[in-house]
């Protein structure tokens, strides 16, 4: 199996199925979590240097800090209901903990802080940026969840629906050199859910030297890894893709450079 390829796990240790840190993922920058709570179930996290932004994959909580209160927030039950996410910034330093008010799927995102002056906010669906993104097979469906709209310290986080028999991340797009401002460097995660859950889809990882060159086979709650390199994504005809997306690098910045093996069709 491939080392870019994160399988979930039932684990009892405070209910964490998926668990990638920068030493697990031999980077820098990103940290990803996804825990399933059942209702009345609760999780307790200590501030470090990292900022974190909550998202709710699907159902609700409330979400408790010193200065702050948020009471059961959350608006879907499954990601494929198709509407925005409720979420949670958390600057860096902040203990909090999340009471699960229904079943809760909770994703965990962090990447370093950069300053303590920011405030506890709700990440209202509202709030966020709703888009379709390109034509014919290629077109999908987006929410800008915390992306450069949106302040925070290093954290980007968006949310992406592929229907059944169309490609996404596509074309194949990179974001692997820090050379500002023509291309970011930014580590990745996809978090992968499949509807029906029984489906797959395709992820390739490959680098135009070909050091890395993976295609996975994702199944329902899997996470790849994207160091560097293009990260293209296909999904069956049957089976409805949804991925989240959490993105860090020395720069808060989304630019990327397309394969131009590839970019021909954008024209």
């Amino acid at each position: 199996m491939s080392s870019l390829l994160v399988k979930s796990e039932k684990r009892s240790h405070q209910h964490c199925i998926t668990h990638i840190t920068p030493e697990s993922a031999g980077w820098k920058y990103v940290g990803f979590e996804v825990y399933e709570l059942k209702t009345g179930d609760y999780l307790d996290f200590s501030g470090c240097d990292q900022e974190v932004c909550l998202v709710l994959v699907a159902g609700k909580c409330s979400v408790i800090t010193e200065d702050s209160t948020l009471t059961d927030i959350g608006g879907r039950m499954s990601p494929f209901d198709k509407i925005p996410p409720h979420g949670v910034y958390l600057p860096m330093a902040t203990d909090f903990r999340v009471i699960a008010t229904t079943d809760l799927e909770l994703a965990v995102c962090k990447a370093p802080g950069k300053s303590k002056i920011r405030k506890v906010r709700h990440l209202k669906p509202e709030d966020m940026t709703v888009m379709d993104r390109g034509e014919g097979t290629n077109q999908r469906l987006i929410h800008n969840i915390l992306m450069p709209e949106h302040d925070a310290d290093s954290l980007l986080i968006t949310e992406v629906y592929t229907p059944g028999g169309h490609s996404s991340s596509y074309p194949p797009h990179k974001h692997d050199t820090d050379d500002m401002p023509r291309e970011s460097y930014l580590e990745e995660t996809y978090y992968h859910r499949l509807n029906p859950p029984q489906g797959f889809a395709f992820q390739r990882v490959y680098t135009d030297e070909r050091d890395i060159d993976e295609t996975m086979s994702v199944e329902d709650k899997d996470t790849v890894l994207v160091p560097r390199g293009y990260h293209p994504v296909a999904a069956p005809h049957g089976y409805e893709l949804y991925y989240l997306n959490v993105m860090a690098g020395p720069t808060r910045a989304w630019k990327f450079h397309n394969d131009p093996d590839h970019e021909w069709m954008l024209n």
